[in-house]
């Protein structure tokens, strides 16, 4: 499905962006893991046959130098899907300054940071795929989360605008939005703690936290040929729990 594709995947050293990293790879994709944290970046990608850069999304100049990397040994960009994301949970009016900078930095200027230096590549192409992960708390809100879920709210808008502007040059562009899943940044935002786990499987449908594999699948339809004209749409992964 994705064969021979060049697919960039930002914070795919671990948790979601490591399952997507290895779908797209299982479908026939050469994926580029950046990550932040170079070691974990470099063993994602030993581990699935792809290329691993250390990128910080929050650093024009950071992904300016990926991306011509990723340029001079591939020659082109297939797809990229936009994951890196961090989040801090707590009561807004308790909430430090500090921490919406780093929230709004990595979540909201990361994606377009990124999108800034790949997309004049796919419109020189005229061809690309962009899919971005964002939120359900982007869309419907969520306590605890309101700068995330501010930024995430951001980031489907301007999905949606990229997706109308670039649309002539043949790239689309997607928004994926998972609902709580079992990775190691759910577990440090409180999602270790047995009672939330199980209140939030019972408000489930499905009866589970979603695992990375159940994004990762949605986002190798995205970044494929057959998504091909599928453009502007964000679709929730979230078992249900969140309906529209």
């Amino acid at each position: 499905m994705l064969k021979d594709k060049v697919i960039i995947v930002t914070g795919a050293g671990q948790g979601i962006g490591r399952g997507i990293a290895e779908k797209l790879a299982a479908e026939g994709a050469t994926v580029v893991v950046s990550d932040i944290n170079e070691t974990t970046a470099k063993e994602t990608a030993a581990a699935i046959g792809g290329l691993g850069v250390q990128t910080d999304v929050t650093s024009p100049e950071s992904v300016a130098a990926a991306v011509e990397q990723v340029r001079a040994q591939f020659g082109r960009i297939d797809a990229l899907v936009n994951n890196a994301g961090w989040d801090k949970a707590g009561p807004f009016v308790e909430s430090d300054r500090a921490d919406w900078d780093r929230v709004v930095q990595i979540n909201l200027y990361g994606v377009l940071n990124t999108c800034r230096e790949v997309l004049p590549v796919m419109v020189e192409q005229g061809f690309g795929s962009v899919v971005t992960i964002a939120s359900d708390a982007g869309r419907v809100g969520s306590s605890g989360e309101a700068v995330y879920s501010a930024a995430k709210g951001g980031v489907i808008a301007f999905t949606k605008s990229i997706a109308r502007e670039l649309a002539r040059n043949t790239v689309n562009a997607n928004v994926v939005c998972p609902g709580p899943a079992d990775t190691a940044l759910f577990a440090s935002l409180g999602g270790d703690n047995p009672k939330l786990r199980e209140a939030l499987t019972k408000a489930i449908p499905f009866r589970r936290l979603a695992q990375p594999s159940d994004i990762a699948n949605v986002v190798a339809f995205l970044a494929s040929d057959e998504a091909a004209y599928v453009t502007g749409q964000t679709v929730s992964v979230s078992g249900g729990l969140t309906m529209s």
